[in-house]
């Protein structure tokens, strides 16, 4: 079965400017390669800076590539003209880490989640006003309140417009770039239950980027382990989190907070480089590291 997604080689390099390592370009994904089938949720994970976001930008081309493939149902994105592109951002679409900045606070949210249908002139305007209604019944918000401004909701209810709006076109992948992150723990465990009901009932699929390793094995089917802009091990979530391979995953795992105060700690910084110059190798069926 061909993959929904499929990544190959992907790079993107930034130029540095300033400083003394000036000229020499910022590997921010450096040849990362993976796959995402239809119904799956598959996990990005690592520390801040890694490179997870930028990978998830530059699939949607919100940031071009330097080089690499990205395939979308079989067909090159990388390649789309920019028609092309805005039309297969109906399928592919994206909620934002902060759900305070994501939301123009100088429109109404149902402004906000409408403006999709508008720029792709998706059926007259009584239609639009009648979809962004069901919009916020599915996500679990009030319709009376869709006249209402960003600021007079909460964070958790800001993220649910975030994601109403992105549900707007119907996309079949949906990228979740720490959707959750920005929001209190009980709050994140109600948008996490929203996103596994949306997932059932819409068939959707999601590519999951987050630094927190408790929510990602529990949500997540497969899982990839990125380290300064490389994806260190790959495995089904059970597997990774069982028999983690790559010592950088071994430590992530240590800096789950545990209920046990002897609980050795493998500081990340003191890992350097460990594998980076490795190929990924398939250790046991589906799991894959660099080591």
């Amino acid at each position: 079965m061909t993959p929904l997604l499929q990544v190959e080689h992907l790079t993107k390099h930034f130029p540095r400017r300033d400083g003394w390592r000036a000229g020499e370009p910022l590997r921010a994904v450096d040849d990362v390669s993976f796959h995402i089938d239809e119904g799956e949720t598959f996990g990005l994970v690592g520390e801040s800076g890694c490179g997870k976001s930028t990978t998830g930008r530059t699939i949607l081309r919100l940031i071009e590539p330097t080089s690499g493939s990205v395939r979308f149902r079989g067909e090159e994105v990388t390649d789309f003209s920019p028609a092309r592109l805005r039309l297969a951002r109906r399928d592919i679409q994206i909620v934002f880490q902060d759900p305070y900045s994501s939301l123009n606070p100088r429109m109404r949210v149902d402004a906000i989640v409408r403006e999709p249908l508008e720029i792709h002139a998706i059926g007259t305007a009584t239609d639009r006003e009648a979809q962004v209604v069901e919009l916020f019944s599915l996500v679990g918000l009030d319709p009376d309140h869709r006249r209402r401004f960003p600021h007079e909701f909460s964070g958790g209810q800001r993220q649910r417009i975030g994601i109403a709006r992105a549900l707007a076109l119907e996309p079949k992948l949906v990228i979740l770039d720490e959707a959750v992150s920005a929001l209190d723990v009980s709050i994140q465990a109600q948008v996490v239950a929203l996103l596994r009901d949306l997932q059932a009932r819409l068939g959707l699929t999601y590519l999951f980027i987050s630094h927190d390793l408790r929510l990602v094995a529990d949500f997540c089917d497969r899982v990839a382990v990125m380290r300064r802009g490389q994806i260190v091990e790959l495995a089904p979530a059970r597997a990774l989190f069982a028999t983690p391979q790559h010592a950088y995953t071994r430590a992530l795992l240590t800096a789950i907070p545990s209920l046990d105060p002897d609980q050795p700690l493998v500081p990340t910084a003191a890992l350097a480089d460990s594998g980076s110059e490795l190929p990924l190798r398939e250790v046991t069926a589906g799991h894959w590291a660099r080591v």
